[in-house]
Parts: structure tokens; C-alpha cells; sequence
């Protein structure tokens, strides 16, 4: 499938939500994007993301306000605030800000809402490309739980397809490279929205542009794997994750359930990675304006299961404000070649607290990811064998540096509470 060609390998990037939720600004993103620019570009990141709310004047925080005017042009799609965004002014959209990111060689992304305004269809304003308006297309009965902005879109109704095709042909011409389409890939209520994600797929095929689609949020249904597959390149495994220990434990079953899936184009998505700065306009996540509330144990242990299962990563912070640890993190240059080049991450040992993940690179080399999820240090070990390697073996610590050289038998490290060390094994 020809989308699969537009993530060949896990995205890497910046997304604007963990620090200033529904509220961020054009500025904000201009200077993490030339944070990225000169610290992470030459590491593979190259994703800026403006999340949820762009199109609303007065948002604040990450606290949504119910029933609030929108910007919206003539033909029923959202279009950026001004106030927040003043390169869009002119009907530029986001062109202007999209061309400075690429002018700094990276891609630019934007968060939307899965329907149409519920604005648009109160005002019965047109559709481009159809005699039918926003009122015709539109699925009252299908709405979000936690968002009052849109409708659903029946798939059924003449005008739906010209409607998401309108919208993709506008993100085309303001330059956009990544989407993520929210209220989409799961919901308590609703289930997950198949026809539109459908809609959306041809949309973006008819736009020409490539774009890398971004489904949330989860936990994505594991049975619908292979219409994800066809239709995505990232779905969530999970609801919003936020720097606390329970939801990282979590993940580990997750990503045990979705093992053997991601591949180039299609990546179960672990979300976003709540480092460094976070919390300074978002209250969600049980905080504020904070550091993250992760132990640095606890930060290797997110790293480390991220990159070895291959999710993408999303970056959540201020970059700007990145200290020596969290850039250490990002620009770890062995780690994020595991991440980029191996395959076939699966879980080989699951006892208790001591859990070993594996994967396989090039040429032969093959990797260990060892964690503890207890509470007191213990001694992880693996043999040899079940990690495909033979003895003698020679061991390298990826988040040390640390040399190992000829193993024989096994590989094993006393791990402390809620940490993980990850290795390279070389013939």
C-alpha cells in the first residue's frame, strides 16, 4: 500500500500537548522547531506537531471550552486563530508557518477533530465540491464524549467524501506531512469509526501530498489490526499517557498484545513521551506546570520499551528547556538506530517484576532490553539461546556505553526499581 511508503520507519518528532495543551502558540511552535532544527535533527527527529485547538481564539489550556466560536472559512473547515497563529492571517492558513518549518528541514503536522463543526452545520454552510452543505453530511447522534466542536460525518450521505477531500486538499496546499486524527480510533461510547477513517484514507490519497496518518486515542482494538494496517500509519494502543509509574506499567501488556505488528508504514503508537518540561498550559495528567514526575529509572524504562517495540516517539516537553538528561535521552545515537533499523521486537521472558524484551538487528546483532517493575533491585538474566545468540556473543550497555565483551551462557544486570538497561549483541 502506497501509505506505507510515507513512515518507512517509527515517526520521530515534537507534539505541542503535554506543555501547552489546547493552547499553544505560533511562537511556541516556531522555537521548538528551531530547537529541533539544531539539536535533533542530525539524530532523525524531524515531526513539529500543533495539537487540538488551533482554530479557537480563546483557548488556555488543555481544559476544553464547551461550545466557543471557531475560525472557520467559507466552506465549513476549521482554519487557524489569528490571535495565536498571526502568519495565518490573510487566509494563509498554515502555509506560512509550514514553509518556515520545512525552510529548517523538518515536516509539519496538525492535530484535528474527527467530523465536521457543529458551528458549520448550526449555520448550514456549504461543502466544497458538492451542492451539499455541512447540515446534509453530517451524523448528529455521533459525537465526541469529551469535545463539543464537531459532528460526526455519515459515510452514507452524498457530500461526506467531498467534504474530507476538501479538507485534505486544503492541508495540501498549506504543506502539511503528518495528521492526527483525534475521537477516532476508539471510543467507550462509539466504538471505532471505520467509515470515516475510510473517507479520511481516500482523502489524503486524492490530495497529492503525502501524508503520515495518526489515529487516537486508544487502546486501539487489537482485533482491528489489519484495517488499521490498511488504512494508518500510527493508532494508539492506548488512552493519553502521562509521567506516572501505573501507566508505564501498563504499557508492557500493550505492547505484548501488538507484538509482531509494527512494520515500515504501520506502527502501533505507545503515545507521546512525557519528558522534560511538561504541564505549563496543560492540567491534565494529574499535575501542572512541572518536570516530569518520572524517575530517571523510570525515564530509561519508557525510552527503552518505546524504542526497542518500535513506537513512534512524540516528544511532549519544551524543548527549550531540555536539560543535559533529557537531551541525553533523545540523541542517544545506538539507541535510536535499534529503534530505526531492527525488527521482531517480542517478549522472550515475563517472571513477576523481571521482564526481557529482544529484537533483531543487521547482520546478525540482536538486542536486549532487561527491566525490573519492582520496587527493590533484583538481577535480571536471559540465556543466550533465547535471544537467538550464540556464545561469545560480545555485549555493549547502549545507555552506558559500557563494553561487555564475550558473553557465554546468559546476559544478566541487577536493574534497580522500575528501571531497565539495554544491549547490543554482536556476533
Amino acid at each position: 500500500m502506497r501509505h506505507h511508503t510515507f513512515a518507512a520507519t517509527p515517526p520521530m518528532g515534537w507534539n505541542s500537548w503535554d506543555c501547552y495543551g489546547a493552547a499553544v502558540t505560533e511562537e511556541e511552535v516556531r522555537g521548538n522547531a528551531a530547537y529541533m532544527a539544531e539539536h535533533l535533527k542530525p539524530y532523525g527527529w524531524e515531526y513539529v506537531v500543533v495539537d487540538i485547538q488551533w482554530y479557537e481564539p480563546g483557548a488556555v489550556s488543555s481544559q476544553y471550552r464547551p461550545f466557543v466560536p471557531l475560525e472557520m472559512d467559507a466552506y465549513s473547515r476549521l482554519i487557524p486563530a489569528v490571535n495565536r497563529f498571526p502568519s495565518a492571517a490573510g487566509g494563509q492558513g498554515f502555509k506560512p508557518l509550514a514553509d518556515y518549518v520545512h525552510g529548517l528541514g523538518l515536516k509539519f503536522g496538525i492535530h484535528i477533530m474527527r467530523g465536521i463543526p457543529r458551528q458549520a452545520v448550526h449555520q448550514n454552510t456549504p461543502v466544497k465540491g458538492t451542492q451539499a452543505t455541512a447540515r446534509d453530511i453530517a451524523h448528529p447522534n455521533s459525537i465526541c464524549p469529551w469535545n463539543t466542536d464537531m459532528y460526526g460525518v455519515d459515510a452514507a450521505k452524498e457530500g461526506a467524501q467531498a467534504y474530507y477531500s476538501s479538507l485534505f486538499e486544503l492541508y495540501a496546499e498549506w504543506g502539511v506531512d503528518f495528521v492526527k486524527v483525534d475521537d477516532i480510533a476508539a471510543s467507550r461510547l462509539y466504538g471505532t469509526h471505520q467509515a470515516e477513517i475510510e473517507l479520511i484514507r481516500r482523502a489524503i490519497d486524492r490530495c497529492g501530498r503525502p501524508m503520515v496518518l495518526s489515529l487516537s486515542p486508544g487502546p486501539a482494538p487489537a482485533e482491528l489490526a489489519d484495517f488499521f494496517e490498511a488504512n494508518a500509519n500510527m493508532w494508539r494502543m492506548t488512552d493519553d499517557f502521562w509521567d506516572l509509574w501505573p501507566l508505564l506499567l501498563d504499557m508492557f501488556d500493550r505492547c505484548e498484545r501488538w507484538q509482531g505488528r509494527p512494520a515500515p508504514g504501520r506502527w502501533p503508537d505507545c503515545d507521546m513521551l512525557p519528558l522534560g518540561h511538561i504541564g505549563i498550559r496543560s492540567v491534565d495528567g494529574g499535575g501542572s506546570d512541572r518536570w516530569t514526575r518520572f524517575t530517571r529509572d523510570e525515564q530509561l524504562t519508557m525510552m527503552t520499551l518505546w524504542t526497542i517495540f518500535r513506537s513512534p516517539l512524540m516528544f511532549g516537553g519544551e524543548l527549550r528547556d531540555n536539560d543535559d538528561w533529557t537531551l541525553s535521552l533523545l540523541t542517544n545515537r545506538e539507541v535510536l538506530d535499534m529503534h530505526r533499523h531492527s525488527g521482531g521486537a517480542r517478549q522472550v521472558i515475563r517472571d513477576g517484576s523481571r521482564i526481557v524484551w529482544a529484537a533483531d538487528g543487521p547482520d546478525g546483532t540482536k538486542y536486549a532490553a532487561l527491566f525490573n517493575t519492582g520496587e527493590e533491585a533484583h538481577e535480571v538474566r536471559v540465556s543466550l539461546e533465547a535471544l537467538g545468540c550464540r556464545d561469545g556473543a560480545k555485549g555493549k550497555d547502549l545507555w552506558t556505553g559500557s563494553e561487555m565483551g564475550r558473553l557465554e551462557g546468559g546476559l544478566s544486570a541487577v536493574i534497580p526499581p522500575h528501571g531497565a538497561s539495554l544491549f547490543r549483541l554482536d556476533p
